[in-house]
């Protein structure tokens, strides 16, 4: 059976910090990554982990700020997010992708005020 779910979001002001968690359980998934979609808008890329080699990308509008990794003591793959603005926020997905098949989680809602 196939479980992806997300952790750690939450209230916070700009300018902190959040750690969101991604614990997905099932076959060897290719890449796990991290989406987040905000109120009538698009569901936005944030960054990728791929398991053969350990690399990952993230896209231009987080670089710097946001941090995608894994965490071997936990199993997950987790977005460090720094510096967070009012416009950060979402709903944080995370998507566990194998040949074939991809898998989403329900979410973790991330609200930065002002």
């Amino acid at each position: 059976q196939v479980t992806v779910v997300e952790s750690g979001g939450g209230m916070v002001q700009a300018g902190d910090s959040l750690r969101l968690s991604c614990a997905a359980h099932g076959p060897a998934f290719t890449t796990i990554s991290w989406y987040r979609q905000a109120p009538g808008k698009v569901r936005e890329f944030l960054a990728v982990w791929v398991r053969a080699n350990g690399t990952t990308r993230h896209t231009d509008s987080v670089k710097g700020r946001f941090t995608i990794s894994r965490d071997t003591a936990k199993n997950t793959v987790d977005l460090q997010m720094n510096s967070l603005k009012p416009e950060d926020s979402a709903m944080y997905y995370c998507n566990a992708h194998m040949l074939g098949a991809s898998y989403w989680g329900q979410g973790t809602q991330v609200t930065v005020s002002s």
